[in-house]
């Protein structure tokens, strides 16, 4: 993936009254503390999604250090430092994407060989993976059977606290149902809707939302892995937009190339709604408020456009 910061769309979502409450018993992130704060058991996660994750399981009995947290930083791209081989030397446990997505994690585990630490590797564990598609953490399943996975690292580093990794399992498993709840809610409401993607990334949870994409995917595919699509794919995209055919075009604002400019520019000349997604978490959200407000904008989308 090219991540190439895009300056922007500007839009006003006004929520529906039944995601709004939703959204309110959302996890607040001020109840969690500071990752890499304190003592506890050292965990280095390589995306801060995944290090949020342990965050909320382990609380103050764990120490967590997220080495990708730059919103603006392509991960395929990042170039690790003393520092981070230094807290993977040290980590009990180590969480990593998987499937290419951040080699880089690779070799740092591989300087400093461990054997009694335990690595979790989110593509292996996930349950309901797309072919060739490293996103899996935009999947709920997936992230579902990754927090158990967590929790039973936990348990098996500090059996001590066992119980309390549980129940802060039960609470974050509970947050997920919520956003579970909310695809479902708005794919009985906007199910069958035909939508254009700039990349796969979303997939994730187009289909779980019933959405129609239409974009061909070896467009999609092209753009998340920062080549150029195929002409005759390139015509389509353009096609359904010019000819509305699409109802709302969803766009990785990381991922932006002249060709996806273009896409959202003529969008906007023909008053589709476009809504942005991102591949990292803003670093002032929990996982969960973060895919819940990306669902909230589009529901707005698509209750503006029925």
């Amino acid at each position: 993936m090219r991540l190439r910061k895009w300056g922007g769309y500007a839009l006003l979502v006004v929520l529906p009254v039944w995601l709004v409450s939703l959204l309110s018993g959302c996890i607040n992130p001020a109840s969690i503390p500071a990752p890499g704060s304190g003592r506890g058991v050292m965990i280095v996660a390589a995306e801060n999604f995944y290090g949020n994750l342990f965050q909320q399981l382990g609380g103050s009995y764990v120490s967590v250090n997220s080495l990708l947290n730059n919103p603006n930083a392509d991960p395929h791209e990042f170039e690790s430092s003393v520092q981070n081989a230094i807290l993977v030397n040290n980590a009990k446990i180590v969480v990593e994407n998987g499937e290419g997505y951040d080699s880089w994690m690779d070799r740092l585990l591989a300087a400093s060989p461990n054997p009694h630490r335990i690595v979790l590797v989110a593509t292996d564990i996930a349950n309901h993976k797309l072919p060739d598609n490293p996103h899996v953490w935009y999947g709920i399943d997936n992230m579902q059977a990754i927090v158990q996975a967590m929790t039973n690292a936990l348990k098996q580093v500090d059996g001590a606290h066992a119980n309390v990794y549980e129940r802060n399992q039960t609470v974050v498993n509970r947050s997920l149902d919520t956003i579970q709840q909310t695809i479902a809610t708005m794919k009985a409401k906007y199910g069958g809707t035909p939508v254009g993607l700039t990349e796969d990334i979303y997939l994730y949870q187009a289909n779980p939302l019933g959405l129609r994409v239409l974009t061909p995917y070896p467009f999609m595919k092209a753009i998340a892995e920062g080549n150029d699509p195929p002409a005759d794919t390139v015509v389509t995209a353009n096609n359904q937009i010019t000819q509305r055919k699409i109802k709302v075009l969803i766009y990785n604002e990381q991922t932006v190339t002249p060709i996806t400019t273009n896409l959202q520019q003529e969008a906007m000349q023909q008053h589709i709604p476009i809504i942005g997604v991102t591949e990292t978490m803003p670093p002032d959200k929990t996982y969960q408020e973060w895919m819940l407000g990306q669902l909230a904008a589009l529901a707005n989308a698509l209750h503006r456009t029925t």
